[in-house]
């Protein structure tokens, strides 16, 4: 499973919430690149691409592609904010490796 803690979905809602456009859920997923190999993404999606796996975390729809699905398996998406800095944070059992800034892994 793939999913938001409580502090991360309700964050994504308020987000959603201010968008002008229509807005299904949550894209996440994995791309190539960063000083591990793979850096993590989110961006808002106002429907499901073809082949995407559709879950749901309380109350967000989370829309993954097979490859990234592969590589997230098992991760948990908070958000923190504090004096370092706000964002969202991926806890990916998966990572083998990371760097030093937490936005790219290797498996």
């Amino acid at each position: 499973m793939i999913g938001l803690s409580e502090n991360a979905a309700t964050k994504v809602v308020e987000l959603i919430e201010t968008r002008p456009n229509e807005t299904q859920g949550l894209r996440v997923g994995v791309r190539g690149g960063g000083c591990s190999g793979f850096t993590y993404f989110l961006e808002f999606a106002e429907e499901a691409n073809k082949g995407d796996r559709e879950l749901e975390s309380h109350g967000v729809t989370l829309f993954i592609d097979p490859k990234s699905y592969l590589y997230l398996m098992g991760t948990e998406i908070d958000f923190v904010d504090g004096l370092g800095g706000s964002g969202f944070k991926f806890t990916n059992p998966n990572a083998r490796r990371t760097c030093g800034c937490g936005e790219s892994f290797s498996v």
